[in-house]
């Protein structure tokens, strides 16, 4: 993940959840004290390191933006109805969105 992505994901993560998010929300949900706004800042040009953006690519599935990624994808399964996968894709992001406002509380 390169710098502008991250800069990218901050602004559909927080479209995706209602809520602007800040380099200090961003840093908590990588697990970093919401100290660590520097640290992120500095990804924003760099790029995160290995944890944090695998990490944030997990979280991205929360946007309609990212697709959802392979070993989480069970909804295009055989044994999913076709009819079935849209709402499933929902509850699915629906569940992820939950998940980023459960790190940022």
């Amino acid at each position: 993940m390169t710098g502008s992505e991250l800069k990218r994901l901050r602004e559909h993560l927080g479209e995706a959840i209602g809520r602007a998010l800040s380099a200090a929300d961003m840093a908590k949900l990588c697990g970093l004290s919401a100290e660590s706004a520097d640290t992120l800042r500095r990804w924003e040009v760099t790029g995160p390191s290995g944890p944090a953006s695998e990490l944030l690519r997990i979280l991205a599935m929360a946007s309609d933006h990212y697709p959802i990624l392979e070993n989480f994808n069970v909804i295009d399964h055989y044994s999913v109805r076709e009819q079935d996968r849209p709402a499933r894709r929902e509850a699915f992001r629906e569940q992820m969105r939950n998940e980023v406002r459960r790190r940022l509380a």
